[in-house]
């Protein structure tokens, strides 16, 4: 189980790929977000995104997936208390596949809750290409580790 102290300025999280289908792209759509380009082809080609794309919040849900699996799911994280900015550099489209990481940017101890440290990521998703399509500044509380614990 992952600490606070085990969240040092630069440390790294790579993310396991995720392929991004028309299926997912269509059905996340339908559901929260069903702008043309978001819901066929043919309204992504008539859009500047040129094909199917995802929706940013669609690309968002899959990083946060990617970050849950990257480390959050093995930490003693307590949520977080928001984002800084959320960044859609470039579309993702039907059959790309996102990767990409999250790093450790700033850390610091709750002034109100001393159990509890704040760490600050950068995560950045990019495609098969290697381009980036997403950059999020965020924030997460986790526990810090009790006195006597194992590190």
């Amino acid at each position: 189980m992952l600490h606070f102290e085990d969240f040092p300025v630069g440390r790294r999280f790579e993310f396991k790929p995720a392929p991004v289908s028309a299926e997912a792209i269509i059905a996340f759509a339908t559901e929260f977000d069903a702008q043309p380009m978001h819901l066929s082809e043919a309204g992504g080609k008539a859009s500047i995104l040129g094909g199917l794309a995802a929706s940013g919040w669609h690309t968002s849900a899959i990083m946060m997936r990617m970050l849950c699996d990257g480390y959050i799911g093995d930490s003693a994280s307590e949520g977080s208390p928001g984002i800084d900015s959320m960044e859609w550099k470039k579309p993702v489209l039907a059959g790309d596949t996102l990767s990409g990481h999250s790093s450790v940017i700033a850390t610091r101890v709750s002034k109100s809750r001393s159990e509890i440290g704040i760490v600050t990521f950068r995560a950045e998703v990019t495609n098969q290409r290697g381009e980036t399509v997403a950059i999020c500044d965020y924030a997460n509380m986790i526990r810090c580790r009790l006195a006597g614990d194992a590190a």
